[in-house]
Formats: structure tokens, sequence, C-alpha cells
């Protein structure tokens, strides 16, 4: 009897549970049927919860590359950029073939002749030299038309500009060390922009740079080739204003010697050839650097409206350190090209680069052919 209560006391409880958890459901049910609150946000339980481990472990951040600019080739550039170097030239040109278009080559034509070549700072002997010429090479074609005087010109210009001058740039690095290129000038010649622009080039041609920024006398300087640097993903080595030049320029082949870079350019401050002082500290540089090695190439910024003042410029600078070539700038605002054949022929040295305006390509590799083509225009 006593077993059959306890029996019967177990049963009601089971069957009282299993009625408030009935009641409980139908409770929930009802109210996750309820409408939400106007205004009141929906909430939904995600379908998946992501694994614990996604929640702890931070997200990888997204390594976005720099866009740099892409320069355009060099090679074909002098070829390109024709038209202008005729625009600035023109006057030249015009001059120069409206004497030798005239009727009658007379002692007066030859006279208006050498006064336009001088006038366009071709200097005193070259032009003495380039009238003789042009007097005999026109004796013998005494018939000549205009269109063959232009020729004969145009191979007289060609000529004396030494078309058999080497003007490659030596940018190739050597087994142990990168080439070097150390960049001089005077003040004012847009050396600082030109050694962008030559970074420019040698990006275009392939080459792997680093930039030392040794003109620590303007901290604008620094900044302003860092800026050419970084538009084509070169760095720059530059040291504390008024720091050491030469140490400056030391640490930058260092540098680009552990970075196994192809080239190595290094601009300087720029310096008027009159002060004893600066250029002796330019020797300095050029001894300092070469503790690793030769320096390569070096590169006279000239500006081509300083006439035959630049000729004087390059021969004091020629003293001081090896010059194997001559950058001419601003040759696009100036009717005096001829400062290119005074150069060469005063001191043998190659024009290798000429800048033809102010956009950041508009430096181009030197070509005797193309620069006479666009002084005298089509044919």
């Amino acid at each position: 009897m006593e077993f059959l209560i306890v029996g019967v006391a177990i049963m009601l409880v089971l069957l009282l549970g299993v009625a408030l958890l009935v009641q409980r459901g139908r409770r929930t049910a009802r109210l996750d049927d309820r409408p939400a609150r106007p205004g009141a946000p929906a909430v939904r339980e995600p379908d998946v919860l992501p694994p614990v481990g996604d929640l702890l472990t931070p997200p990888v951040p997204v390594l976005v590359e720099p866009e740099y600019d892409v320069p355009a080739p060099s090679a074909g550039r002098l070829a390109r950029l024709r038209e202008r170097l005729a625009r600035s030239q023109s006057s030249l040109g015009r001059g120069l073939l409206s004497v030798l278009s005239r009727d009658r080559l007379d002692e007066q034509a030859w006279e208006d002749l050498e006064d336009t070549l001088l006038q366009a700072d071709v200097g005193v002997a070259a032009t003495q030299d380039l009238v003789e010429r042009l007097r005999t090479q026109a004796l013998v074609a005494a018939s000549a038309s205009p269109g063959a005087l232009r020729d004969l010109l145009a191979a007289e210009l060609t000529a004396a500009l030494g078309p058999d001058l080497d003007r490659s740039l030596r940018t190739l690095p050597h087994d142990d060390r990168p080439a070097v290129i150390l960049v001089v000038g005077v003040n004012g010649s847009g050396k600082t922009t030109t050694c962008g622009k030559i970074a420019r080039v040698l990006v275009a041609d392939g080459r792997s740079v680093l930039l030392g920024a040794a003109d620590t006398f303007r901290a604008a300087a620094a900044e302003q080739l860092q800026t050419w640097g970084e538009r084509v993903g070169v760095e720059t080595v530059r040291g504390p204003e008024n720091s050491d030049p030469a140490s400056v320029a030391f640490d930058a082949v260092k540098q680009g010697t552990a970075a196994r870079v192809d080239t190595v350019l290094i601009d300087t401050a720029g310096r008027l050839h009159t002060k004893a002082g600066l250029m002796d500290e330019l020797g300095k540089i050029k001894r300092v650097i070469e503790r690793h090695g030769p320096v390569d190439e070096t590169l006279l910024v000239l500006d081509a409206t300083t006439g035959q003042n630049g000729v004087v410029q390059a021969r004091v600078f020629t003293e001081i350190v090896d010059v194997t070539g001559i950058v001419l700038t601003k040759l696009d605002g100036t009717a005096k090209g001829g400062i290119v054949i005074a150069v060469q022929r005063e001191l043998g040295i190659p024009v290798k680069l000429v800048g033809l305006g102010e956009g950041k390509d508009d430096l181009a590799p030197f070509d005797p052919a193309e620069f006479v083509e666009g002084l005298l225009g089509p044919s």
C-alpha cells in the first residue's frame, strides 16, 4: 500500500513538471511572434556563429603597393621633342638658311652667316672653321639648289657637333659596387632638378638607382631631390642640414653597395666657379667617394642661356674634377644652341644630355643629327 502511494506521488510530480514546461514554451513562442515596437531595430540571431578562434584573431592588414610614376623611355626622346627644339631654335635655323638661299653668295653673305653663328654662341674659332668649310663646299656645288645647300649646312653642323664622340652614360654596376655618377654645376643652373630627371632617365632605362643628397647647405635641395626619387620609387640618402657633404656622398655609395643597386647618383651643392674654397670642397667629395672606387661619371650641368660664360665655367670645373660629360639645360629658352659646339670644341667633352623644357621627362640623350634637324626644321 505504501509503495502504491509513493508511485502515485512520483507520477503526479512528473505530470506537473511536463505541464509547466509546455506552458513556458507556449509563452516564449507568443513573445517571439509579437511585432516589434515602431522604430525599434529588428533583432535576428545569426544562422551560423563564427568560430571562437576567428573572434579572437585580429584581422590581417592589407598591404597596398605604392603607385610609382612610370618614366617615358629615354631612347628617341630627342626625336619626340624635335618640334619643341625647332620652335626655340627657329631664329637661328632661319637665319642660317636665309643666307644660304640668297641668289648670290658674296662676301657680305658669308659675313652675315658668320655673324649669325657668333650670335648663337658657336664661338669664334668654331665659327671661322665652319664658315670656311661651307665656303669650300659651296664653291664645289656652285649651282646647288637651296635644298642641297640646306643639306650641306646640316652635314657641316652635324660634323661640328662631333657625332663620333662617346655619349653613353656609364651606369652599369661593377662586380662589387654600383656605378657612381657625380653631378656638379654652378648656382642656378637647375642642377638638383636635372639630377632628379637623370634618375628618371636611368629608371626608364631599367637601372635600379639610389640618390645621394650631398647638397647639405640647402634643406630645400634635399627635399626636392627626395621628392623626385619618391615619384619613381628611388630612395634618397641625406644628412642633417649643414653636415659634411662628403660624408653624405660616402654613405650613399656605401648604402648603394649594400643594397646592390646598379647606380648611385649624387647631387652636390651649386657653387660659383670663382669660389676657390667651394671648388676645393668638390674635389674632397670626389676623393672621399673614391675610397669605394673610381667615380664612373662626373656630369657638369650648364645653363644654355649663359652662353660663352658657360665655357669658362666648364673649364674651371674640369681643373678640379674629371668632367666626363655635359648636361645642357634650358636649351628650349634660348636661340643660342651653338654653345653645344663651343663647349665640345674648347674642352673636348661631349654633351651627353640636353634639357628641352620644364616637363619631368624633357631631359633627353643628345643626338647630333636629331639636334641639327630640330635646329634647321624640316627640309
